[in-house]
């Protein structure tokens, strides 16, 4: 029997509730927590799931926009703490998944060793 590459649907609904996946996964799990669109990925988890439950105070009688209004005290603030927190969430998860959790600012510390870089030769300093 062969190893899956990419989790199940139950193990995918599992890993977006936090839960660990199997050691034969490890490489998606690297994939989808550093590779493109991991932000993306991360922000859709947290932010799309709580709308259908934040609509409920669409059903408060009075005013429509009163309804918005309890929804956006709520949801801005959320959105808020979700980008502000990406990094944290991401490093924790690597670690969970017994990667690495430098692997989380590997793209950017690339992206600013280039800069390094084509600074240096700009100015002579290379």
């Amino acid at each position: 029997m062969t190893e899956r590459a990419t989790p199940t649907l139950a193990q995918r609904i599992g890993y977006a509730c936090g839960r660990t996946l199997p050691a034969s996964l490890t490489q998606w799990v690297r994939e989808d927590l550093t590779g493109p669109g991991a932000t993306r990925r991360y922000l859709m988890r947290i932010l799309i799931p709580i709308i259908p439950v934040l609509m409920l105070f669409l059903l408060v009688p009075g005013p429509i926009w009163m309804g918005l209004a309890m929804m956006a005290l709520l949801y801005l603030p959320l959105i808020y703490f979700t980008v502000a927190l990406t990094n944290v969430y991401r490093r924790n998860r690597l670690i969970t998944h017994g990667l690495d959790p430098e692997l989380a600012d590997a793209r950017a510390k690339s992206r600013a060793e280039a800069e390094r870089l084509a600074y240096e030769r700009r100015h002579g300093r290379a």
